[in-house]
Parts: C-alpha cells; sequence; structure tokens
C-alpha cells in the first residue's frame, strides 16, 4: 500500500470521540490517528466492542494514536503509574487494531550522561512491552526540547536502544522548529520511519512559532516537498497525518475541515516528486 493521507483528532481536538468518527468519515477519511484521551474519555460510557463496531461500519481505521509520554526519564512512582497507563494503552491499541503508538520524547531539559542511557534503556524496555500487544512505538523528537530535538538524534536513540519495533515518528513541525537540518532525512529507511505528521506555518520565526502556528500543508513557509520525496525514495508506505492544533479552526465546522485538510495531504503527496 502506499503511503496516504491520514488526519490526527488533534485537529479536532474539542470534538468527542463518537463526533469525530462520524464527521471524519463523512469527509471522506478513513484513516485517523487517534488521540488517545479522547478515545479513553469516550470509553467511560460506550462499551468497547461497540466503539470498534461502529468505526468498521464507517470505514474507519485508527492507524497510529497519538501520544504517549512519561516513559523515558521518570523514576520510582512516577515511572511505574507511567507504565501502568502505557500497558493500558497498548492493550486499547491492541483492541482496536492500532499499529503504531507515538511516543514523547521527554527531554524538556538537557539531561546528563547518566539519564541519556536510563532514557535509551526505558526505550527498549517500553519497545518490549509493546512488542508483546503487536504495536510499533514512534519516537517524536521536539524542536523546541534541549534534548532529542532533531530528527539525528531520535534516529540515534532508536538504533542504540536496538528493539525493531522502535521507530521514529517525523513530525514536519518539529523538523522544521528545531535544530534538523536536509542530511538528516538521509538517515530515514523504510525500517525505522513508522508515522508522518505534516502542517504548514506561515509568517512565523521558527524560533517563537508554537502549535497553534500551524496551518494547512501549502498555506505556509515549509518546504514539504523534499520531505515527501524522501519517503517515497525509501518507500515509506504508512499514514501521512494532518497534525493542526489550531484555536480558530477547532471553532469552526469538523467536517469541513478534515475534508480541507485530506485534500491538502493528497495534493502534498501527488505534488512532491
Amino acid at each position: 500500500m502506499p503511503m496516504h493521507a491520514c488526519v490526527s483528532q488533534a485537529t479536532t481536538l474539542p470534538g468527542a470521540f463518537a463526533d469525530d468518527v462520524e464527521n471524519y468519515a463523512a469527509a471522506g477519511c478513513r484513516t485517523v490517528e487517534v488521540w488517545l484521551t479522547k478515545l479513553e474519555r469516550h470509553l467511560e460510557s460506550v462499551p468497547a466492542e461497540g466503539t470498534r463496531l461502529a468505526l468498521r461500519q464507517r470505514g474507519v481505521t485508527l492507524a497510529a494514536a497519538a501520544y504517549q509520554g512519561g516513559l523515558l526519564l521518570s523514576q520510582g512512582e512516577q515511572r511505574a503509574a507511567h507504565f501502568d497507563h502505557f500497558k493500558r494503552r497498548l492493550d486499547l491499541c491492541q483492541f482496536f487494531g492500532v499499529r503504531t503508538l507515538v511516543l514523547a520524547a521527554d527531554f524538556a531539559q538537557r539531561p546528563d550522561p547518566q539519564a541519556l542511557g536510563r532514557a535509551v534503556v526505558s526505550l527498549a524496555q517500553a519497545g518490549q512491552w509493546a512488542a508483546a500487544f503487536g504495536v510499533r512505538l514512534a519516537l517524536e523528537f521536539r524542536g523546541g526540547d534541549a534534548f532529542c530535538s532533531s530528527l539525528d538524534t531520535a534516529v540515534t536513540l532508536v538504533e542504540q536502544c536496538r528493539e525493531p519495533n522502535v521507530g521514529v515518528c517525523l513530525d514536519a513541525f518539529h523538523y522544521y522548529k528545531g535544530p534538523s537540518k536536509p542530511e538528516d532525512l538521509e538517515r530515514l529507511t523504510a525500517a525505522n520511519l513508522f508515522h508522518v505528521q505534516v502542517c504548514d506555518v506561515a509568517g512565523v520565526p521558527r524560533e517563537v512559532m508554537t502549535d497553534a502556528d500551524r496551518v494547512m500543508p501549502g498555506d505556509g513557509d515549509f518546504r514539504l516537498a523534499p520531505i515527501v520525496d524522501r519517503l517515497r525514495a525509501i518507500g515509506y508506505d504508512g499514514a501521512v497525518s494532518l497534525e493542526l492544533m489550531d484555536p480558530v479552526l477547532w471553532q469552526t465546522n469538523a467536517q469541513q475541515v478534515v475534508s480541507l485538510g485530506v485534500q491538502a495531504v493528497e495534493r502534498l503527496l501527488g505534488a512532491a516528486g
């Protein structure tokens, strides 16, 4: 299957999970990146089996899930709590057939060598747990963090943990906001790239742009075509997910936003190359 357009539920964050399923299906979006907090809240009042049936009836696939944090640097009781939550989410992913779980890198502060080593061990342990549920972990670098702010570092951490089901999430926003460089794309392979998120930003300096500045691909200043060309060159066959966190869009018609988003991603995939 070639790479294909997907929309993250972060794009319609205020909407309830059930409303999203209806709106995404009506907009022609059949591949969804689920926002796990929404799904968990939904399942407090709706049975999981009924939810899975509703997704199947509408032809909607949950291709990836966002996101899990707190695993790499936490210690003691905090670490135990994060891993317990992680295991419950792995169970959800397995039940709903979600193949990939996005993992936040958790490096708001620069780690010392001991903390970095602990993070690599934790990443490997998380990968081993996920493998037991048939789930892959996609480590997401964050452009504004003190460490693991670049694609290059994320790939290095994935290589060091040595777990085949741990790979990278490439978020175009963080790629441009942080210190990533075009040559970092050369480190991506079909074996280590597990998920892709795209957006654009218009007229905002990289140092100060925030998630709220994300706009539709093609409406901003990012050079996204070289990224997609690299995906095609390595034979990436996964989802390319629109991830917007625009408070203005959150107040508009969700079905229309999703429809426009799918069209924007499909134009991007068609225009590259």
